[in-house]
Parts: C-alpha cells; structure tokens; sequence
C-alpha cells in the first residue's frame, strides 16, 4: 500500500462535517500552538459514546481508512461496533495517516482533553486542539526518544505562551 498524501485538513473537515467529537492532539496540535516540530500525520483522541463512535466510523469510511501496517487481507469492518472493541486505531487513509486514540497516555481520555482544549479556527471550521500542558503529559508518558525531545520543544512553547499573556495586577 503506498503512502497517501498528507492532507491533515481534508480529515479534519470530514470530521467536523460528520459531527464527530475529538481533540487534535500529537504534532499537529503543536504545530497549531506554534511548535516548530514538522509531523506527517493527524492524531486524535475521540470520545468514545455510541453516537460519536458511529460518526466516526462513518467518517472514516469516507476517507477510505484502513489500517496501517496491516496485510490487505486481514479482515476489518469499519464500524461502531470494531472501534467500541478497541482503543487506539492507525490508519492510513486517501488524505494520509490518521491516528485515532481513545485513551492517550497520560491521560483519562477525550473528556479530559476537551475540558483544556483550544478551540482553533481552520479554513471557517472550529476544531479543538489539546492544550499545551495536556501534550507535554502525553509526551511524557510516551517516554521514546523523540516524545521527550518534543517535551523540551513544548516546554519552550508554554514559555512564550506565557510571556506574551497579560501579568494581571
């Protein structure tokens, strides 16, 4: 299976425009706060209820999803049902590499994330971005070499962050 072209904001959009509840979160995310850190694909963390597990099956169809790292053979339905059995999805997908967690490391999950999420506009579409302290927590609970690299970059990152808000007297 050859790599499909990166296109994080037609994955996006479709899923906005099928309702799915999510936080960006990954490199992308930092790459929305500011970082510097290029990535090659989306990482999501998903609510995990019957509804939303439904639209995102159904956006991920539209995206023509399947699995990555995974002979053509191997039999997959893409739907509520598959993603309610699992947690964590990697997918490749025609607008690139989608990655889907329900649960990311560090974290308890989308409730979470959304409660210290971002809303960001893209193209006149909000999506929520994971905060910066909720990445670094993640990263750090990764633990590979290149998630702690990333957590001196978003360290550096929520400095700025910092240093251009408002001192309240």
């Amino acid at each position: 299976m050859s790599p499909s072209r990166f296109d994080f904001l037609r994955s996006l959009r479709t899923l906005v425009e099928h309702e799915v509840r999510f936080v960006v979160i990954g490199g992308l995310a930092g790459r929305l706060h500011g970082s510097t850190t290029v990535t090659n694909d989306l990482d999501i963390c998903y609510a995990r209820d019957e509804g939303n597990l439904d639209r995102l099956a159904r956006a991920l169809r539209d995206l023509n999803a399947r699995l990555r790292g995974v002979e053509d053979a191997v039999p997959f339905v893409l739907d509520a049902n598959t993603l309610k059995a699992g947690d964590h999805f990697t997918f490749v997908t025609d607008a690139g590499s989608l990655d889907c967690l329900g649960t990311p490391a560090g974290v308890t999950g989308f409730e979470q994330l959304d409660r210290n999420a971002t809303p960001m506009e893209l193209n006149g579409w909000s999506v929520r971005v994971a905060a910066v302290d909720d990445l670094i927590r993640m990263k750090r609970a990764a633990g590979r070499p290149k998630d702690l690299i990333e957590v001196e970059v978003l360290g550096a990152l929520r400095d700025e962050i910092e240093s251009r808000r408002p001192r309240r007297r």
